[in-house]
């Protein structure tokens, strides 16, 4: 479609839905796009509930989203991208939107796998997988970034530059001894030919009603590590325990121990959690369980609190266990990065954001103690994070992430949709007459 004297030729058909055109007098053409991202998206409606229904139906665990990855490649095949890459760490799918005119590469992610959680709610887009159900909302995640592929395909004579889609496996964490999630992605090159910018990522927020949107600058998200404790002692009958090293006590001391490293050991202001979240011990009631194993987490901001966290473990352990006759060992294993929304990139997105859903439903959310592996992008290039409302307490969607009642509005979907096209063009256009020296 050629210009003429500045104006469209003809409105565009999107998505089944008419545009107006780009320019028109009197408005801010940023303007003008958002109500076209806006209609594209509204029109996409019944389309991505049919989408995201079908992924949570058929959940896959982390590092074996096959048929995920392939209803995802042939969805981005239909649409005409320009290159389409699969098995990137392993079922990973990296696409390439090339725009009609110059302009610099800046990526957009979603996340593609499950977990190991049995379903619950009866819906009629249950979980066909027994164990395994969408109870992050990945499923909403890739059906999002799906749209926003649609409605960009469409939009090609309004892109300045190239949008890069990471379909992403893994986030969760990969099964033990396999490597997988972004870590993987960056390894198997999912950031060059060509490197992006920047890249945009959104996160399921049940505590947030449908149609809002979150941002922080800076640290937005803890980092996390996983430890195993093994404590050794001594069994014996349960009648005569003083024949025996009690590891249950002796974890029993330990929870409580390791707790005072948050309250007595690190300073009050650091935000820190420290959690026990399995104890598996012991074989009959009347026995002295000889071995004990805990399981937990340790969420920090501050790298050095991190590392003093690992050797308080090792010391506090190493006192109890002396203490009662028992032994220790301790594996300690480093989890993702702080999650660090570049704030330069956030506040010159802040525009796009009020466009897409109003200053009303934009607000800045507080740091939260979750994860994400988002955060190693972010060690590379610029990245900014944000939080999308998924939550209706009208209808009764409340339910927390990671749980088996969890649930999304859909009408979350749009939202996602208008914010996630509207970050990418409004970039592009923005970094348009950066040199390549700079990018």
């Amino acid at each position: 479609m050629k210009p003429k004297t500045g104006l469209f030729a003809a409105n565009l058909l999107v998505c089944g839905v008419m545009l107006f055109p780009l320019e028109m007098k009197g408005r801010d053409a940023s303007e003008t796009r958002a109500e076209q991202i806006a209609q594209a998206a509204e029109g996409l409606r019944a389309k991505l509930s049919e989408t995201r229904r079908d992924f949570h139906m058929h959940p896959e665990l982390s590092n074996r989203e096959e048929r995920t990855a392939r209803v995802v490649a042939e969805r981005l095949l239909a649409l005409g991208l320009d290159e389409v890459k699969t098995n990137v760490a392993r079922h990973g799918v990296v696409a390439l939107l090339k725009g009609a005119k110059p302009g610099p590469v800046i990526a957009l992610r979603g996340d593609m796998d499950a977990l190991p959680i049995n379903e619950t709610i009866d819906v009629p887009y249950k979980s066909l997988v027994p164990g395994v159900k969408h109870a992050c909302g990945h499923d909403a995640h890739t059906t999002i970034e799906l749209g926003v592929a649609e409605v960009l395909s469409r939009m090609r004579d309004q892109v300045h530059g190239t949008v890069k889609f990471l379909f992403q496996p893994a986030e969760e964490g990969p099964p033990p001894g396999e490597e997988g999630g972004a870590k993987l992605m960056i390894k198997e090159g999912a950031l060059d030919h060509p490197r992006p910018q920047a890249i945009f990522g959104l996160h399921m927020t049940p505590e947030t009603e449908a149609g809002k949107v979150g941002y922080r600058a800076g640290p937005a998200q803890s980092a996390f590590d996983v430890f195993t404790i093994t404590l050794h002692g001594k069994g014996s009958f349960a009648a005569w325990p003083h024949k025996g090293v009690d590891t249950m006590l002796v974890a029993a001391e330990s929870v409580l121990a390791i707790q005072s490293i948050k309250s007595r050991r690190i300073d009050a202001f650091e935000p820190v959690l420290i959690t026990i979240g399995k104890i598996q011990g012991g074989k009959t009631p009347h026995t002295i369980a000889e071995e004990v194993k805990m399981e937990g987490t340790v969420r920090t901001f501050n790298p050095q609190v991190r590392k003093e966290i690992e050797e308080l473990l090792r010391e506090t352990l190493a006192g109890v266990t002396a203490a009662y006759g028992a032994t220790f060992h301790l594996e300690y294993e480093h989890g993702t990065m702080v999650v660090y929304n570049d704030p330069k990139l956030v506040e010159e997105s802040l525009p796009s954001l009020r466009r897409a859903v109003g200053e009303t439903n934009l607000f800045e959310f507080p740091q939260r103690m979750g994860a994400e592996d988002f955060s190693y992008y972010e060690v590379i290039i610029p990245g900014f994070f944000m939080r999308l409302g998924s939550g209706n307490k009208a209808k009764g969607i409340t339910a927390e992430l990671h749980t088996p009642e969890f649930d999304i509005d859909e009408d979350c979907l749009v939202t996602g949709v208008k914010v996630m096209a509207n970050l990418a063009l409004d970039y592009l256009e923005r970094h348009a007459g950066e040199s390549a020296s700079k990018r």
